[in-house]
């Protein structure tokens, strides 16, 4: 066990997706040739001013409702003043004084159990453009589509302790912002990023180390990385008596190590002061409350509606929360079908996969008429599930206005009213495999499932399975 504890805040910086730009009238699109998305607002050109986005607005409220967060109503924009080439303006408009969001805390499952880490507040602000420095020994070449993306900042408190925690943080974030269609969430394309600020201290000790921050990490397996990697060094240097300095890192994903970026002296000084050009925003409650009535599920609040209001298993609801409209899918499925166990087993191995490989939604995959019939042939012994499966539903998928009891019929799949031909094949299966009757016998009990399948299979789907299994229990005694 380790001596030291290592102790990490981050500042998860969401892209929008929303229409438009943050403060100007491009298009927020991602992908594009370089420099094709931009206009003189984004390019800080003379006599232009900055227009408000009221989805990014709605977009911070509803992620800051979804985390239980206080609105302040009364909220305003500042400058944050510094230069760089990619920031044309010479600054950006971010949130300092008074932010959208404050407050708030996250559950997230890590471990073989949960977490819970406080939010310390969530501002709007712009991105800034992209540089590149490795594509032209003598220039760093600059694309302004990135530039005026409308961002949310959501600053945690110092409440990680592990890599570990901060990959399954990040993974859940991923998930959130997707169910509340905030962000497409995807972290390849810098939709989401992250700084992480790493420090270490002696076990039990209350005090925190110096920080160094780690910063724009687009992956959270290289969040975990990086944390691990930085916490080992930061460990070392006290070992061997050195200091830590405060210092901004970059996270090599190639190596997977840190690197000082700059050394932090002080604090940056930003000059912030309230944006003039933009008029202070006030949020009526009415206005927050027609917000928050958008929101529907979120991860957890899915799982728990699927297993206690729809009785799935809980590894079946874990599988339909991976995205938001498999669970929402399902339940709409639910309300015509009887038979919720066998729904959730069709639903999870077999549709859902079709669904993911043709990129439709489940309910694209059949017809809900369809998946109803199925179900109730299954339930009421008409069909057997393997039969179903194997042979039935390859079918349907390619004849979707067919009724699914005639298709089962025409197929010669529907099981036979009369069962006592099954006596028959029970003995000639005990005949083919005398060796497997001794084992069972002697005491290889799961075998009975060997034999039911075999007389299935002779039977050629119009065996009861049910029946088979009653039947075989008694001729093996």
């Amino acid at each position: 066990m380790s001596a030291y504890e290592t102790v990490i805040g981050l500042e998860v910086h969401i892209q929008l997706n929303t229409k438009a730009k943050a403060f100007g009238p491009e298009k927020n699109e991602f992908n594009l040739s370089p420099n094709e998305n931009i206009s003189p607002v984004t390019l800080a050109l003379p006599g232009t001013l900055p227009v408000g986005n009221i989805a990014h607005l709605e977009k911070a409220v509803k992620l800051g409702l979804a985390l239980g967060c206080q609105i302040n109503e009364y909220n305003y924009f500042d400058r944050k003043n510094y230069f760089y080439p990619d920031l044309p303006k010479g600054y950006q408009i971010t949130q300092d004084g008074r932010p959208v969001c404050v407050g708030g805390k996250v559950t997230f499952p890590t471990g073989d159990g949960e977490k819970t880490i406080r939010i310390h507040h969530i501002h709007m602000e712009e991105d800034a453009g992209k540089s590149s420095h490795d594509q032209s020994d003598n220039y760093s070449l600059i694309d302004y589509n990135r530039a005026g993306t409308p961002l949310l900042e959501l600053v945690t408190e110092p409440d990680f302790r592990s890599g570990q925690e901060v990959h399954d943080f990040m993974a859940y974030m991923q998930k959130v912002v997707q169910y509340l269609d905030v962000s497409d969430g995807n972290m390849e394309e810098g939709s989401i990023r992250c700084d992480c600020n790493i420090s270490v201290r002696p076990m039990g000790q209350e005090q925190y180390g110096e920080r160094r921050e780690v910063k724009n990490v687009n992956s959270k397996r290289f969040a975990k990385t990086a944390v691990e990697y930085e916490s080992a060094v930061q460990i070392k240097m006290l070992e061997r008596g050195e200091v830590i300095h405060k210092t901004t890192m970059l996270f090599d994903p190639e190596k997977g190590e840190t690197r000082p970026m700059r050394k932090k002296e002080t604090e940056n000084d930003y000059r912030y002061f309230p944006e003039p050009d933009l008029a202070p925003i006030l949020l009526s409650p009415e206005k927050i409350a027609q917000i928050g009535a958008t929101i529907d599920y979120l991860p957890d609040t899915l799982k728990t509606t699927l297993i206690n209001d729809h009785q799935l298993a809980s590894h079946h609801a874990e599988i339909l929360t991976e995205e938001k409209s498999y669970g929402v899918d399902y339940i709409s499925l639910s309300q015509n079908v009887n038979n919720k166990k066998e729904l959730a087993d069709l639903v999870v191995l077999k549709l859902l996969p079709e669904a993911k490989e043709k990129g439709i939604s489940i309910t694209k995959v059949l017809t809900q008429s369809q998946i109803a019939e199925l179900i109730d042939l299954i339930s009421a012994g008409k069909i057997s599930k393997s039969a179903a499966y194997q042979n039935l539903l390859p079918e349907l998928l390619t004849n979707q206005n067919e009724s699914v009891a005639k298709l089962a019929a025409s197929l010669n799949l529907l099981t036979s009213e009369n069962q006592d031909f099954v006596d028959a094949i029970i003995d000639k299966i005990m005949a083919d495999f005398p060796d497997k009757v001794k084992e069972y016998k002697s005491g290889k009990k799961g075998l009975i499932g060997f034999f039911v399948g075999q007389v299935v299979k002779e039977a050629g789907g119009k065996a009861d399975p049910k029946l088979v299994n009653e039947k075989v229990l008694k001729a093996l005694l």
